[in-house]
């Protein structure tokens, strides 16, 4: 061992070694092995395949347990203890609201009635937003178009932003497949959405229009 880490650069000499191999465990590393076997107890499955209710708390709740059973451990401890076996609790996201509607603008009637079954193409489309999360954690924003006679989405689009700009995208690019496909809007078809501030926005009654699309379907939620 001593000639293996001296060809590495870290000379040692053999006396120094073997009395460090030779020596007891110190206060420290007794303590760390006595909170892990604890932690462990609590994060690692049992002979049944489950877990205690604990294992959802992350370092803070979970020094605060030990601390009312009695452990004098510093949460210090807790935390490096937890991030050296990878355990984790459960972190409460953020919510994420996506239909933010504008109180100053004015919201056209419903002609769909809650009824989306339509007899062909063309008569009626339905237009929202979503969220999604990516691995990272960071989250984009995806807008969609869709047929409602087969639940087909002729139009999508993704931005890292809800501004109106992007749900207007998707308008163009479904409105850019139909007349592709030879079966363009005509100014007859329904547009369908929430009453999010997006929707309601003067810019996008001016793509709906441009598009072929009949602006004056939105329902608020």
């Amino acid at each position: 061992m001593c000639r293996a880490l001296t060809s590495r650069g870290v000379k040692i000499a053999p006396r120094t070694f073997h009395a460090w191999s030779r020596r007891a465990p110190s206060k420290r590393a007794l303590w760390d092995t006595t909170i892990t076997e604890l932690l462990a107890g609590y994060y690692e499955p049992g002979e049944d395949g489950r877990r205690r209710p604990e294992c959802l708390y992350g370092a803070e709740k979970m020094w605060a347990h030990l601390q009312r059973h009695g452990i004098p451990v510093a949460r210090c401890t807790v935390e490096r203890l937890m991030r050296v076996n990878g355990w984790r609790g459960v972190v409460r996201r953020k919510k994420i609201r996506t239909t933010v509607p504008d109180p100053a603008a004015a919201r056209a009637p419903d002609l769909v009635d809650r009824q989306f079954r339509v007899p062909a193409p063309n008569m009626l489309v339905v237009a929202d937003f979503t969220y999604v999360r990516l691995a990272s954690g960071a989250f984009v924003y995806v807008a969609f178009v869709v047929d409602a006679y087969a639940g087909r989405i002729v139009g999508w689009e993704c931005s890292p932003s809800k501004h109106t700009v992007f749900v207007e995208s998707a308008i163009r690019q479904a409105a850019a497949l139909r007349r592709r496909e030879g079966r363009p809007w005509d100014g007859s078809t329904i547009h369908h959405s929430d009453a999010g501030a997006q929707y309601t926005a003067v810019r996008f009654g001016e793509t709906l229009t441009l598009s072929g699309l009949r602006a004056v379907d939105r329902v608020g939620r």
